[in-house]
């Protein structure tokens, strides 16, 4: 089967992502959950019952209610809200125990436990990112000192955390400043972050005056990423344009004549213009003249 490649000048659409959220406890993270569009939360902690905009969830007994999850079990449904992600964890640690006690005792796994805890939970996310929805990871917040700073890490156990980092699009701390709760998505040196949007740190309102308030958000970061793959398709074809113009050149006088129309190229291409212009005129025994500032047959 021949490799699927996507071009530079293709466009890559992101219909959906993965988002998590972490803090300390009673910040009201299952809140905000949801307030994504059209959610589902897989009630790992049995605490949903606290939030006051509490919608449909699933009050999961054991990693069995929800390991064969299906498409048409989320019809209706745009966000899939996991709260937590390291109850998911230990929820699933204890099903390969009960399975193969081998691999640890209760929710406490050996090395190999922690192996097939890393494989099923990658297998498990791939699924329910394949039914279309966005996914949002809640977590508590892990927090170790290292000499006067505090650090905050997500709360979670085994290799599976490092996988929850990398499969995430979107990563932010939530938090209580000056009274205020606030989600910011920039890592900084004590907390970890993925900001593709480069979102400013974003002030939680009340669920009543925003009840779609993290559906937002995704959306907003959903947009700014199509956004960005325009562009680059926009550069790319730009930069295919100036690439056919300039292979055309084959003089001093050729090049020369290029090089006012370099300078109206966008600004996200100019640079790399000038440098294929330079790199194609030294190919053909040319050198820019500083001074004259044109091209001359090189010495």
């Amino acid at each position: 089967m021949p490799l699927r490649i996507t071009k530079a000048t293709d466009t890559v659409e992101v219909k959906n992502i993965t988002a998590v959220v972490y803090g300390s406890p009673g910040l009201g993270k299952s809140t905000l959950g949801f307030t994504a569009e059209k959610p589902l939360l897989l009630d790992f902690d049995h605490g949903s019952y606290r939030a006051g905009n509490r919608g449909d969830t699933v009050q999961v007994e054991s990693w069995r209610d929800v390991e064969s999850i299906s498409a048409a079990d989320l019809i209706g449904y745009k966000t899939l809200v996991i709260d937590t992600a390291g109850r998911a964890l230990d929820s699933l640690a204890l099903d390969i125990t009960s399975v193969d006690p081998k691999k640890g005792n209760g929710a406490s796994l050996n090395l190999q436990g922690f192996g097939v805890l890393k494989g099923r939970y990658l297998g498990w996310s791939k699924l329910i990112r394949s039914f279309g929805l966005d996914v949002v990871l809640i977590a508590h917040t892990d927090e170790q000192r290292k000499g006067d700073e505090l650090i905050v890490r997500l709360d979670a156990q085994g290799s599976s955390k490092g996988e929850i980092y990398k499969t995430a699009d979107l990563m932010g701390q939530l938090y209580l400043t000056g009274g205020k709760r606030v989600l910011n998505f920039s890592p900084t040196d004590t907390a970890f972050g993925k900001n593709p949007a480069q979102l400013a740190p974003l002030e939680v309102p009340h669920f009543a005056s925003d009840p779609n308030f993290l559906g937002n958000v995704i959306a907003r970061v959903k947009a700014d990423l199509n956004k960005q793959s325009e562009s680059q398709k926009a550069a790319s074809n730009a930069l295919t344009d100036w690439k056919t113009k300039i292979e055309q050149a084959a003089t001093a006088e050729d090049f020369n004549k290029l090089i006012p129309e370099t300078q109206k190229a966008d600004d996200g291409v100019r640079d790399n213009v000038k440098r294929l212009l330079t790199s194609a005129a030294k190919k053909k025994g040319l050198a820019f003249d500083k001074k004259a500032g044109a091209f001359s047959q090189a010495a």
